[in-house]
């Protein structure tokens, strides 16, 4: 399976709306885990059986509460049995049909 989430914390002392510290804790989870993972600006993406993704994303979440007195926790999954490599995968078909002009 695949799942994108992103995940902030809000409440927090200082007042600044900066939350990169936190989602750098988060993605260190991530990245640590040794699943295959994707970063950018509004998500990561993790890709692993289910139990092990959503471990990975709990502990991030932990991590990420420290952060401040509230975390705000987003999840978009793809659950397709059977399949892997699909972090890269999918981009690959989508470009092929770029390519192909589809």
């Amino acid at each position: 399976m695949l799942v994108a989430f992103s995940v902030a914390p809000s409440g927090g002392p200082g007042g600044d709306d900066s939350v990169h510290d936190a989602v750098a804790a988060a993605v260190t989870i991530v990245r640590d885990s040794g699943l295959p993972n994707h970063a950018d600006s509004m998500f990561t993406t993790i890709e692993g059986e289910w139990d092990e993704v959503f471990d990975v994303v709990k502990r991030a979440t932990d991590a990420v509460g420290a952060f401040g007195t509230r975390v705000s926790l987003v999840l978009k999954a793809d659950i397709r049995p059977g399949h892997s490599g699909e972090l890269t995968g999918k981009v690959e078909r989508l470009e092929q049909a770029i390519a192909d002009g589809a």
